[in-house]
């Protein structure tokens, strides 16, 4: 009786002839999520068995591959010889703890065995009851647990009970680089997450306002940021001096377009370091009407000043299911500690609402945009997550 993790993929199934340049893409994150345990990876048609890993660190695996993107589900089994004793010796300690409604389900990819599917589940049934029998019921329709014996060619039987749902998606990298405008809210790491899950590569961009935002507050950042690393395969964050910016947008401009000027600058800067740095799309933390900046109005002016694509996975998502998404994945209790982040320096009483774009370039000719922008880039402290 060995014990291994079966990982199971979803949507590259999907994939045609291309389907193992995606197989092997996924391979090489796994790899690098467990870099550190003693472990061996290998093959099982459109799924891998992690195998010879430590007891003591079976738990942590199992943390790190529920992080890897493009693994839909794993599970803890255990691989026995495909020989009817074998299997019931195995069945019955996996039921010891059960208790309620229970089928045993078996796929018999090896047709030499020579009991039928049903018929092998129907006598290991029957075992478990002869021992369990007051704890367990049989429920065939909808059971509380399924114990799933997978028979395989090779002669081997994989056995488990449990199925961890898992991030699914595609493996980072299958769709290219992107660049999250991280700040210390719940929505950007959120729309981090979602990017991830369709396999695209993460590089972050933060706006720092020191002395107006301190130290703590971009430590918080970087905490977030190594939060979506994880879904990412890694991920270098790219912090941006933005007082400067801000504080002549304040001195220069009418107070009701400084979000929207920002949020110009910051569409600007952030495309200028991912064309330097291989992106190919921009990913913010947006969701309609949301804020005086999220109206369809701004969300124009600032797509105006970038040719590249913008991504917004949260843009038709309420509060509340960001929310759900920020705690699922871990991020939230970091994201709602009380340090502030640029967008809330020089923050206008009454921001513009439905921003006209004449009046936006007429106060944006105050500023020497392109001299501005050059400073802030000229000095921008890159952290590897």
């Amino acid at each position: 009786m060995k014990k291994i993790i079966i990982v199971r993929v979803c949507e590259i199934f999907l994939k045609g002839k291309n389907r193992f340049y995606f197989v092997n893409l996924l391979e090489e994150h796994i790899k690098k999520a467990l870099t550190g345990f003693k472990f061996n990876l290998s093959k099982l048609q459109m799924r891998f068995l992690v195998e010879d890993f430590l007891e003591s660190d079976y738990q942590k695996i199992v943390e790190k591959l529920k992080k890897v993107c493009g693994i839909h589900t794993i599970s803890p089994a255990v691989v026995v010889d495909s020989d009817y004793q074998k299997i019931k010796e195995c069945v019955i300690p996996m039921c010891e703890n059960l208790f309620g409604t229970f089928k045993i389900e078996t796929n018999r990819a090896d047709k030499s065995f020579p009991i039928p599917s049903v018929e092998l589940s129907r006598m290991l049934g029957g075992d478990v009851l002869s021992v369990y029998g007051k704890n367990l019921t049989v429920d065939v329709k909808k059971p509380e647990h399924v114990v799933k014996i997978d028979m395989r060619e090779n002669g081997k039987s994989l056995i488990y009970t449990q199925v961890i749902k898992c991030v699914g998606g595609m493996p980072i990298g299958s769709s290219g680089h992107g660049f999250l405008m991280l700040s210390g809210g719940i929505d950007s790491p959120v729309a981090g997450y979602m990017i991830c899950k369709r396999g695209m590569k993460l590089s972050s961009v933060h706006f720092h306002s020191y002395p107006y935002t301190g130290e703590a507050a971009k430590e918080k950042v970087v905490t977030l940021g190594k939060m979506i690393s994880e879904y990412s395969a890694g991920m270098t964050l790219y912090v941006v001096k933005f007082t400067k910016i801000q504080e002549a947008i304040h001195e220069r401009c009418a107070e009701d377009l400084m979000i929207t000027m920002m949020r110009r600058f910051m569409m600007r800067i952030t495309e200028r370091l991912a064309l330097k740095h291989g992106g190919q799309a921009i990913i913010t933390g947006e969701s309609l009407g949301q804020v005086a900046s999220q109206t369809v109005e701004s969300i124009t002016s600032s797509n105006s000043v970038v040719s590249m694509p913008v991504f917004r996975p949260l843009i038709a998502f309420d509060k509340l299911e960001t929310i759900e998404i920020a705690e699922k994945i871990g991020t939230y209790e970091t994201s709602i500690l009380p340090y502030e982040d640029c967008c809330t320096v020089f923050l206008p009483k009454y921001p513009a609402i439905k921003p006209k774009m004449d009046r936006i370039l007429k106060e944006e000719a105050r500023l020497d945009v392109e001299s501005l922008i050059e400073e802030a880039l000229s000095d921008v402290e890159i952290i590897h997550l």
